[in-house]
């Protein structure tokens, strides 16, 4: 089960889910969103550190040129697109980094193996989150993972959205040939930005259990 914790705004706490073994941390590069890096963290502190994570770029409907700056001044190994993004798009970028397509989820979505095809063979992984009323992102809550469950999808994905500290065993019990890992945000804070150690460990260790 691979985790990822995303909204990260300082370098201590990317260290922090490296020595806590965590899988991918991502950096949020929507200026919109209440855990946008901005000028939180000089980028050559995290491009020059010796993390065995890998460091994710998060963006919504980007121009290219900034995720390539991004990817260059962070030392970026992932970018995952949380937008309108275009395969053509995700395919240029899959030459330079591997790349999350993200997908939100309603309760009128009924064909994901339609939603996902056109991007079948430019990304690496899929993201499926619960679709914001409000603009983009998430919304803290779960959508329906059956949804997930029922769909072929053919590519490692990570599921997203309301995914809380002692939601351990429902996270286990999820079953999907291609299920690859859980993507952990709002609920592991203390505010925007800051997350509580404590609560990653706790998910952590319930997945032992």
């Amino acid at each position: 089960m691979n985790i990822k914790v995303c909204g990260i705004t300082t370098l201590k706490q990317l260290q922090q889910l490296d020595g806590l073994e965590v899988d991918f941390a991502g950096l949020i590069f929507y200026k919109d969103s209440p855990r946008f890096i901005g000028d939180k963290i000089d980028p050559a502190a995290i491009k020059n550190s010796d993390f065995d994570l890998k460091k994710v770029g998060v963006f919504v409907n980007p121009e290219m040129i900034e995720v390539l700056d991004a990817i260059d001044h962070y030392g970026l190994d992932v970018v995952q697109l949380h937008g309108e993004e275009s395969p053509e798009m995700c395919e240029d970028l899959s030459s330079e980094v591997e790349v999350i397509k993200a997908f939100s989820i309603s309760s009128e979505t009924t064909n994901i193996d339609a939603l996902v095809a056109p991007y079948d063979a430019v990304c690496d992984y899929y993201l499926f989150d619960n679709k914001a009323t409000d603009g983009a992102g998430g919304t803290g809550k779960k959508f329906d993972w059956k949804k997930i469950a029922d769909s072929k999808i053919e590519k490692p994905f990570f599921i997203s959205g309301g995914i809380g500290a002692d939601d351990a065993k429902l996270v286990k019990a999820f079953k999907h040939p291609d299920y690859f890992g859980v993507d952990l945000n709002s609920l592991f804070e203390k505010e925007p930005g800051v997350k509580d150690m404590a609560l990653v460990l706790k998910f952590k260790h319930g997945l032992k259990k």
